[in-house]
Parts: structure tokens; sequence; C-alpha cells
């Protein structure tokens, strides 16, 4: 919806472009696809003021607020090794301590604070004590950002006030909420399409149980997409796992063609 300011001397109204606001869910390392989506965004002169993320997809929108541009933060997620000896775990429930991930991100994130962003950014994480998911959008960023991409079972859960914090994913995966009063246009990038399987992958009780979850969430998050104005999911990402840390450049290149062709038929003014 375009809106109008009227000039003080009586001239024509100007038409004031619309605020727009860019919705990126988790799916881990597929979050790549993200930047891929921004890369092509900003070539369309189309620049978001307002982000929302759950796990990856948070950790995306927070180096786009925070200023950085998108070969940065392609080298991030190309820089990360997960699964190294230090990375590991030790008295705490997951394979991984998110802690140990917190050096990593001071480089790009100096000024701790979420008010310390050029962008407004609302990030998921979802509190396991209380069962509930909470918007995170002022004081300390790392510790949130560390909280919301926590995957279960794989990295400990985060201490953020005397609670423990994991995945925002696992809530809200989808978190177009903290944009529909801001913004006059969302955008929506969802990374986790849902694979297709057949009978004989569904044999066992942990592929059904895997396939019910992922069923749940993908249902849960698809819902909310009448409420965009743009999406964007690129079907192919359902190829890639969680941890694909070996196809971080295919996986940006599937989000950046995704996007170019959904922008062929977007009228951003």
């Amino acid at each position: 919806m375009e809106q109008q300011a009227s000039r003080g001397d009586g001239a024509a109204d100007l038409k004031v472009p619309p605020t727009h606001g860019l919705v990126l869910s988790g799916g881990g390392v597929r979050g790549v696809a993200h930047i891929g989506v921004i890369k092509a965004l900003e070539e369309h002169g189309i620049h978001p003021e307002y982000i929302s993320g759950a796990s990856s997809g948070a950790i995306v929108g927070a180096f786009y607020a925070a200023g950085h541009g998108w070969e940065d933060t392609l080298g991030f997620f190309r820089s990360v090794s997960l699964f190294t000896w230090g990375n590991y775990a030790h008295g705490k429930p997951g394979m991984l301590d998110a802690d140990k991930f917190r050096e990593g991100f001071e480089k790009y994130f100096p000024d701790d604070r979420f008010e310390a962003l050029q962008k407004k950014l609302f990030v998921v994480a979802s509190d396991i004590v209380k069962g509930r998911s909470r918007v995170f959008h002022e004081g300390p960023l790392i510790r949130t950002l560390l909280a919301s991409s926590a995957v279960p079972g794989v990295f400990s859960p985060v201490v953020i006030d005397d609670s423990l914090y994991s995945d925002g994913g696992i809530t809200n995966n989808f978190p177009v909420e903290p944009l529909l009063a801001p913004c006059d246009r969302i955008i929506g990038v969802f990374v986790n399409p849902l694979k297709q399987v057949t009978a004989h992958e569904l044999r066992s009780s942990f592929a059904v149980l895997e396939r019910a979850f992922s069923m749940d969430r993908s249902s849960r998050s698809i819902q909310k997409f009448d409420d965009c104005d743009l999406i964007i999911s690129p079907e192919s990402l359902s190829a890639f796992g969680t941890f694909s840390t070996k196809h971080v450049d295919a996986i940006f290149r599937i989000g950046y063609e995704a996007a170019l062709r959904k922008l062929e038929e977007y009228d951003p003014r």
C-alpha cells in the first residue's frame, strides 16, 4: 500500500515508498539461501527496514541489520566449523556447546546490542522451560542469536534471564508476526520446504516421527504465507540436510536465482 505525505507549502502530495519487512525462516545451513535472496533484493533496489528471523534466519538477519554485505555474511557461513573437538559440550545437554561459538560472532558484532544495529531486528527463540516462544528485539544480541539457532539435541540450550532457550524454529519457524504492524509490504523467505518422500522411506518409527514433525512445522509456517506480499521458497532446498556445510555455495545460488525469478513479478512500489 502506498503512503502519501503532504508538504506544508500546499504542493502536490509526495508518494512515500512503502516500508518493507523481511521474514527469514530457520533451516540450518539452508539458511544460506537467505543471503542470496538479500543480494537479489538489493540489486532490485529493495532494502527492507525491518527483519524478523528464527534460527539461521535470525543469524542472516542480524548480519544484514548490522550493515554487513552479503559477501561478509557468506564468508561467515563458509568459515564456520561445527563438529570440531573444541566445540563439543561437556556437562551440558547436546553434542555441541552453543556458548563456544560466541567468539565467531564477536568479530562481526563488537557492540553486542540490538540497539547498535542499523535496522530493526526481531529474533525468535524457544523457552524450553516455560514452553513458549519469545521475541527479542533489545538488549544483548549474540547470546540471543546463539539461543535462536541452538538446534535441540545438537546444541546445548542457552541461558537467558534464568531460563533455557533453544532453536526458535521449535515454536515459530516463520516469525512474520512482529512485522505485521510496522510494515506496508512483507517479503517472506522459507527455506524448509517439505521434502518429497516415498512410502519405502517411511518404514522405521524414527522416519515416521521425523516426517510428522517436519509436516507439522511446515504446515504452521505455510499458514502464514498469506500475511506476505511475496514468498520465496525454493523447493530444491529440500535436497540439502540441516548441516550440509559442504554445499554453502550451491545453497546461496539457489536462493539468489529463486529470488530473481520471483522479483520479476513483484512491484515494490
